[in-house]
């Protein structure tokens, strides 16, 4: 069941920084970090599926067992389907490799049977999702370069292949789960224009979904009015429910050791918040109105990416480094950050 306003997070990533010996504290306890978040006012888990990733993490069979503690502390559950071995977002939306040699048509039969695989076992094992993005970050299509929609694959063909793959795996989900609510996420919080010609194309081509996400991180998507401006109209234009899925923001840029940040000290924040732990309170604080105040309550709630990503070892060569550790909502030892203190006070206000 979707609570009335979501307070999210995304920890695709605690699966193996447990494995890898992280732990998680609050006021020096420790604790399982799942209980933490949900005690400082988070009601949202959002995790991801990649095919078969190198590092045999976020696949179906480690999924599981996270998706049932989920299930099991009465969280909402959010279920992100890559369709790649790994990352998939605006810069890179690769097939994976089992999928390489397939055509449209055998493209749209393996969407539709992983996804059914996937919801299958999940139903089996008690933990379906209460929602599932069909993707992550389409903006440009997926499954390149059949579902490719970016420069010269803008065509009306390559729409009519990428919507025809994005429905089958809407179908698959819907098979499973009829009562579950279909995402469809993109990358531009703050880019009104993209997002329009995204969602009117999808509504052009009969994409049947229930929930809009967006990803808006300030330094690369714009201004905190950039944001309401766009969540503002598109929800007038379509009036589906808005989602934030992924914004995150810094709560120190100063160096270091062993660490290199995506987020630096000269990186242009775009919003009068400071690097700080009290402006990382702020941000959110700003950031949570923005959505609750999207027109006839259609903001209906944002997932923090990554917020326990803490550097847990040393080595995260093999596949990607840990260069969000000061965008987390937990510090470098993993304990937790008072800024996420703000989540339960909202809740707290939504209850009077």
């Amino acid at each position: 069941m979707k609570p009335t306003f979501i307070h999210g997070m995304d920890v695709s990533f605690l699966d193996e920084i447990e494995a890898a010996g992280g732990a998680f504290y609050e006021d020096g306890a420790a604790d399982d970090c799942l209980d933490i978040l949900k005690r400082n006012g988070v009601n949202s888990i959002r995790l991801r599926i990649w095919n078969e990733p190198p590092r045999a993490f976020c696949n179906l069979e480690r999924t599981i067992p996270v998706a049932k503690r989920i299930k099991q502390k009465g969280l909402h559950f959010l279920l992100d389907f890559h369709y790649s071995d790994m990352w998939a977002d605006p810069g890179k939306q690769f097939k994976p490799k089992a999928w390489e040699a397939l055509d449209l048509g055998g493209l749209r039969q393996a969407v539709y049977e992983y996804t059914e695989e996937v919801m299958t076992a999940l139903k089996d094992a008690g933990a379906l999702p209460d929602m599932v993005q069909i993707g992550n970050e389409i903006t440009p299509g997926m499954l390149w370069p059949t579902g490719k929609v970016d420069a010269e694959y803008d065509t009306d063909e390559q729409w009519e292949a990428f919507s025809s793959l994005v429905k089958a795996g809407v179908d698959a989900a819907k098979a499973v789960h009829p009562d579950v609510n279909v995402m469809i996420h993109i990358d531009r919080g703050g880019d009104n224009a993209s997002s329009v010609k995204f969602y009117d194309r999808f509504a052009a081509l009969a994409v049947e979904f229930d929930t809009i996400g967006l990803s808006y991180y300030p330094w690369w998507h714009g201004t905190l009015e950039d944001l309401r401006a766009n969540v503002n109209d598109l929800a007038s234009r379509y009036g589906k429910e808005i989602v934030v899925v992924e914004t995150a923001y810094p709560w120190t840029t100063e160096p270091a050791e062993g660490l290199d940040f995506i987020v630096k000290a000269d990186t242009p924040l775009q919003t009068p918040h400071p690097a700080t732990v009290e402006g990382q309170a702020a941000y959110l604080r700003e950031f949570l109105q923005i959505v609750r105040d999207v027109p006839n309550g259609l903001g209906v709630g944002f997932h923090w990416w990554e917020p326990c990503w803490t550097p847990a070892k040393d080595d995260w060569s093999v596949g990607h480094g840990n260069n969000w550790s000061n965008l987390t909502l937990f510090d470098f030892k993993g304990n937790k950050l008072k800024s996420m203190e703000v989540l339960r006070q909202a809740g707290e206000e939504d209850a009077e």
